[in-house]
């Protein structure tokens, strides 16, 4: 999921969100969504990465550029062994959650300490590794932030003693869920006991998709700012809505009905991420690429070609020289952007890529959003690889992006 910025850097979020007058409903749900982005927003990043590794076939050549979001993706990519990564965002929570990731990545002094850290993220000893090995190596905003204290009073860094996937908006957002759930008497983390995919489908079935016909939840997803902790922003919720004739509802129940049933548990972290709020403990884990043990060391002997911006995606494209980058990644931003915009992104994308270069991003509803928006011009130079798309879009085991779309440089 893409993310938004918080200060000194919020006009850049208006400018992305505010398409309407300021009281106007649509302009104050804007305005509401921005808002909301002004700190952590995704503890972990939701696009699979796995899916991503296949559609941008990454060469040791490759200079790939991404949005960073929660910053696991990034360290995925490394398992490819790019040339380079530059990841880029606008949400300072982020950007530090990236940079702790690098020097945890660096200075922890094994996999199990990695690991528990953050494939865990709920043990006290992670305070006084991220005191003995990574502190002293964060720049200073980075550590100011992690020592710096949240809206309760507690240090940031304290989430990693005590559950950190619970936090940020989109764990608000999930921890939300499984309280309307439980109201309902159903918890959700019943469907971590299935053994095979067909308990799996029959526990969704039986238990857990009853609760969307339930009154007061229709009522709840019609309301745009409810899906704000899911990185909704209105225009995207408008998108999403549309995807199905029985509205926003529907939607979610078909997103969450593949994320329960269509990948094997053992097979799918964002599985153990919505509905046991973390990757799962000893063998029955479940792992995102650059936690798995495996990957470690390509990990830490790859780490330093990793560079974390705080900057815009169209910014950054345009401080660079012609031809010069392989790989592009956005996230799910494109949905919130105006014709404008998009055409300025594409402008610095088809201007910087090398031949083969190759751009992946995900839509809330099914189809891609460029025909008809960015000139015919620009897009004529890029081949969409619509099977591909359709194939990656259906193996996605995060399962809340209606579409997930390639596109090659033609040249």
């Amino acid at each position: 999921m893409a993310s938004l910025a918080k200060a000194p850097k919020n006009r850049a979020v208006r400018d992305a969100v505010h398409r309407h007058e300021h009281l106007s409903k649509q302009g104050l749900l804007e305005r509401a969504f921005s808002f909301a982005f002004r700190g952590l927003v995704y503890a972990q990043i939701w696009e699979d990465p796995e899916v991503d590794l296949e559609a941008l076939a990454i060469t040791p050549d490759c200079h790939v550029v991404t949005i960073a979001s929660g910053g696991c993706n990034v360290l995925s990519y490394l398992t490819a062994n790019p040339a380079a990564i530059t990841a880029v965002d606008l949400n300072t929570a982020h950007i530090a959650l990236g940079k702790l990731k690098l020097a945890a990545a660096r200075h922890l002094p094994d996999h199990a300490a990695f690991h528990r850290f953050f494939g865990e993220a709920n043990r006290p000893d992670n305070i006084d590794a991220y005191r003995n090995y990574v502190a002293p190596h964060l720049d200073e905003t980075s550590r100011r932030y992690w020592e710096g204290r949240g809206l309760i009073g507690k240090r940031r860094i304290s989430g990693f003693s005590k559950g950190f996937y619970k936090r940020g908006l989109l764990g608000g957002f999930i921890g939300a869920a499984h309280l309307v759930a439980k109201l309902y008497g159903i918890d959700p983390r019943i469907i971590l006991q299935a053994k095979t995919i067909e308990e799996q489908r029959q526990i969704f079935e039986t238990k857990l998709a009853p609760v969307f016909d339930k009154k007061f939840v229709r009522w709840l997803t019609d309301q745009p700012a409810s899906l704000f902790g899911l990185g909704i922003p209105p225009a995207q919720y408008v998108a999403l809505a549309g995807d199905d004739p029985e509205g926003i509802s529907a939607v979610l129940k078909q997103r969450l009905e593949k994320l329960a049933c269509d990948f094997a548990l053992a097979d799918n972290y964002f599985a153990w991420q919505a509905f046991g709020r973390g990757y799962g403990e000893g063998p029955a884990a479940s792992l995102p690429p650059y936690l798995k043990p495996a990957n470690y060391q390509a990990v830490v002997d790859r780490v330093d070609r990793v560079e974390v911006r705080h900057a815009n995606m169209c910014d950054y494209l345009e401080s660079m020289p012609d031809a010069s980058l392989d790989r592009y990644i956005l996230l799910d931003a494109q949905d919130w952007m105006t014709d404008e915009v998009l055409t300025r992104l594409w402008t610095g994308i088809t201007r910087t890529a090398r031949p083969g270069a190759r751009v992946l991003f995900r839509t809330a509803a099914a189809p891609t959003l460029l025909p008809g928006r960015v000139p015919d011009a620009i897009l004529d130079r890029w081949e969409y690889r619509a099977e591909e798309s359709l194939d990656y879009t259906r193996r996605d085991r995060s399962a809340i992006y209606g579409g997930v779309h390639l596109y090659v440089f033609k040249g």
